[in-house]
């Protein structure tokens, strides 16, 4: 009996044993017909969302309106098309953020084609503390442009008393309708303090036109400022600024395009006085905010501290071309907007001229992670470097005596033909960033190298370079030359090395900071 139960407990293990080999067996043959399942591209690895730049959440973004502070928080507005790629037309969706690096989206605002006067365009909005308009104490006043027939660009009126959440057309007519131009668009607001007064400043082709009123329903032209070799002007902008010398400018700036002469197409920008009907300034040629190709439609805005207006103020750009606006690869991701990083901008005289310089938000500083500080390197050809990423910020001083291109090559493939670089042309006294040797949004390569002047006389160049996985912004230790780009990167691409050309460059004081997502 032993023996049968013996031999019965063998047979049942190895009919147990047959039985789980062709389980295996069955599940190998059905293996392959198993969907693969490939990694979404919405997640870090594989998607180009930005890592620290504001993004539009989905669909379409282009020109940011400039943003207000209060209750302890900077109300942020956008243009932003629902129905992109395949309709048109802008409203204004916002987002809100206490440090200008979180944001938080609160939706549409200003819905498009919800009456006869077609969809919202750009403009400004201001904060009635007097009720001037009669909507109420601190309510919030909106001048935008819209085209009622779809072609010509008047001003209309737009209020929120539910601070800022929700806004109501006061009425359907325009409070400055246009008087006969193509372009009349772009309305900014500010307060004249000095004068007790609304000014408004409209782009109208070359020229923007000024406007004056009590109660931001009632308009007078004043003046106009015409500029000459920028092309059309858009989105006009005007403050006043101190320098450390005490002296207080007023600034004129706007959107143009200068490639015609040789000039940005950014954001240029006047020094000089306003009388409170016009502006003088005191000098014919404009100077430039930027000098990539991606810093466009950009405001400027008021700091949180009432007490220092006018020590400083911020900055943020639609980080975009009208070249190629649809040229990214975000759109595979349903989504096509970034903006640059919000600076922060001063006032500084340098010798008989007043200039803006710009700086990275220090909020930034507080996003980065591991820190790596190399020692000083020499290099007489090319260095690859013990470091990579997607989305880090490199600050290193370059010195040089007799080399004629030095630089960084940063997004670099394994293979190091595909690389975005910046750099110095000596002879050429100019600081570059060419992504002509990566992917980037211009298939005509009209657009592949910019470039900004520097000092003849410099043998040394301070540079903070912040990378992201769709931009690169490049900021000279002054502040005074930034330079802005789009380009896309294979994900892959992470490699960071450095180059001189013609001689021997010295990379001192370098540091490399990562980025954390912001969440």
């Amino acid at each position: 009996m032993k023996n049968l139960r013996t031999r019965r407990l063998i047979i049942a293990g190895a009919l147990v044993m047959i039985g789980l080999l062709l389980v295996l067996v069955i599940l190998q043959v059905l293996a392959p017909l198993q969907p693969e399942k490939k990694p979404t591209v919405e997640t870090e690895e594989h998607s180009y969302r930005p890592v620290y730049h504001f993004s539009v959440p989905d669909k379409w973004m282009n020109d940011p309106q400039r943003p207000l502070y209060f209750d302890g928080t900077f109300h942020y507005y956008y243009l932003y098309n629902r129905d992109y790629p395949k309709g048109n037309g802008t409203e204004w969706r916002q987002a809100t953020s206490k440090d200008l690096v979180h944001w938080t989206d609160k939706g549409v605002a200003i819905p498009k084609y919800t009456n006869k006067n077609g969809d919202i365009w750009t403009g400004s909005v201001v904060r009635d503390s007097q009720n001037t308009a009669g909507f109420g104490k601190n309510a919030l006043v909106a001048i935008v442009t819209q085209p009622p027939d779809g072609r010509s660009q008047e001003q209309f009126l737009w209020y929120s008393t539910d601070g800022g959440k929700t806004f109501k057309q006061d009425h359907e007519q325009p409070v400055l309708p246009n008087p006969g131009v193509k372009d009349f668009r772009d309305p900014k607001v500010i307060w004249d303090t000095a004068h007790k007064k609304w000014v408004l400043l409209l782009a109208e082709g070359a020229k923007i036109g000024f406007y004056e009123s009590e109660n931001l329903k009632d308009w007078r032209y004043t003046s106009g400022f015409t500029s000459e070799n920028i092309g059309l002007i858009e989105c006009p902008d005007l403050f006043q600024l101190r320098a450390a010398d005490g002296t207080v400018k007023w600034v004129l700036g706007a959107s143009a395009n200068g490639r015609a002469s040789g000039q940005p197409n950014t954001y240029a920008y006047w020094v000089g006085n306003f009388d409170g009907e016009q502006f003088t300034s005191d000098q014919a040629a404009p100077q430039w905010l930027d000098y990539g190709f991606d810093w466009y439609a950009a405001v400027t805005f008021e700091n949180e501290n009432p007490t220092h207006r006018l020590d400083s103020r911020y900055a943020i750009a639609w980080m975009n071309n009208w070249d190629y606006p649809n040229a990214t690869p975000t759109m595979d991701e349903d989504f096509n907007g970034v903006n640059s990083i919000v600076r922060t901008i001063h006032l500084a005289k340098h010798g008989q001229q007043h200039s803006l310089i710009s700086k990275p938000i220090g909020a930034l500083n507080e996003r980065t992670t591991a820190t790596q500080q190399p020692r000083t390197i020499r290099v007489n050809g090319n260095k690859s470097l013990g470091a990579s990423g997607t989305a880090y910020q490199i600050e290193t001083d370059i010195s040089w005596t007799d080399a004629r291109n030095i630089g960084l090559r940063l997004r670099e493939s394994s293979n190091k033909k595909r690389h975005i670089d910046v750099g110095i042309l000596t002879e050429d006294h100019a600081l570059y960033v060419n992504r002509r040797f990566t992917n980037h949004p211009d298939d005509k390569k009209q657009s592949v190298e910019s470039r900004a002047p520097i000092s003849p006389k410099a043998k040394k160049i301070h540079l903070k370079i912040l990378v992201d996985k769709t931009s690169i912004e490049v900021f000279t230790g002054d502040g005074r030359t930034v330079l802005t780009n789009e380009a896309f990167p294979p994900l892959t691409d992470q490699g960071i090395s450095l180059y001189a050309e013609g001689g021997t460059a010295v990379f001192s004081h370098f540091k490399i900071e990562q980025f954390k997502p912001i969440q």
